[in-house]
């Protein structure tokens, strides 16, 4: 009797042990699942290290040598800090393509989005034909920093541009807008904030997602336009204000194609559109000091992950989201 049980058992497994064996055998798919995902990455792991990581630290090395373009790396001369010392203390010019840079981000950054809000608050709205005109808006932002868009401003506002003609229609003053120190710097800054459409797209999306039983208890409680404006919607939408000053801060510190069109390459006239990435290019292109260029290179990033973390430190104090008070 005993050898029957027992070969009935051999034969008809008990359901515990076959339950035991299913829940072993799926071990091997997470395995299975991250080689997977790793072959899938490959391209873009292989894009990084060899497209940005690999000249990255290159350019870090290069940053203590006198390199030249024109010779091999191996033939770099190894110089320490030397490329650094001479930038921050005996280069007037390398200063003032900073100070030209921050001027440029501190005007156009606020002008362009308060451009660009202002815009998206008068397209949130159901009207016929409202896809058109956010459309229409939102154009010159396809265009980007493209050279053609920069040689037409440079024709708009040239002795002879389209801008020069109808301030003439009225009686009106002109002048070469491009090449007075006094003004060139200016047209940089409208074109800058004339590409208002990226932020104008999300800012229109983080207003959408306001709820308007806020606007409707504000209205009860005798809130007008202004204050509506200010203790709603700014609120509400600051982690958006947020995003897009981030955003467009370190967009107008890598600001090059409108200054180099401008300028011919040069940063004129009298050095009044040297930008920092305009410098760093003439460094590196025009004057052959590579080591020079990679040094300028990495204090730019080191600066702008400064300037990213203060603003996300300061974030905290002024940026509101909607789900802080769950829970």
């Amino acid at each position: 009797m005993a050898m029957t049980t027992a070969s009935v058992s051999k034969r008809h497994p008990s359901p515990s042990a076959g339950a035991t064996a299913k829940r072993r055998r799926p071990q091997r798919g997470p395995r299975r699942e991250g080689l997977a995902g790793y072959i899938f990455l490959s391209p873009w792991l292989l894009g990084l290290m060899g497209i940005t990581a690999a000249p990255m630290l290159i350019s870090l090395y290069l940053s203590f040598t006198d390199y030249g373009v024109l010779t091999g790396i191996g033939e770099a001369e190894w110089v320490g800090l030397d490329n650094y010392k001479r930038m921050l203390t005996e280069d007037p010019a390398y200063w003032h393509s900073v100070i030209v840079t921050i001027k440029f981000a501190l005007i156009s950054v606020p002008l362009k989005l308060s451009a660009a809000l202002a815009v998206a608050m008068l397209l949130n709205r159901d009207r016929i034909g409202i896809g058109l005109y956010r459309g229409l808006f939102y154009l010159p932002s396809l265009l980007g920093g493209s050279v053609g868009l920069a040689i037409v401003w440079v024709n708009i506002f040239n002795r002879e541009g389209a801008f020069n003609a109808v301030l003439d229609i009225f009686g009106l003053p002109t002048r070469p807008w491009i090449n007075e120190p006094g003004t060139a710097l200016w047209t940089l800054i409208v074109l800058a904030i004339w590409q208002f459409g990226s932020p104008m797209v999300i800012f229109l999306a983080g207003l959408k997602q306001i709820p308007g039983e806020l606007y409707e208890a504000a209205s009860v409680d005798g809130a007008g336009k202004m204050r509506k404006f200010f203790h709603v919607t700014i609120p509400m939408l600051s982690p958006v204000i947020f995003f897009n000053l981030v955003m467009e801060i370190i967009k107008a510190f890598e600001g090059f194609t409108g200054a180099f069109v401008v300028s011919g390459g040069t940063g004129g006239p009298v050095d009044s559109t040297l930008m920092y990435t305009l410098y760093l290019y003439i460094k590196a292109f025009t004057d052959f000091e590579m080591g020079y260029a990679s040094a300028m290179a990495w204090i730019f990033l080191v600066t702008l992950g400064i300037i990213t973390v203060l603003l996300f430190n300061s974030g905290k104090f002024w940026v509101h989201y909607s789900d802080e008070g769950d829970g």
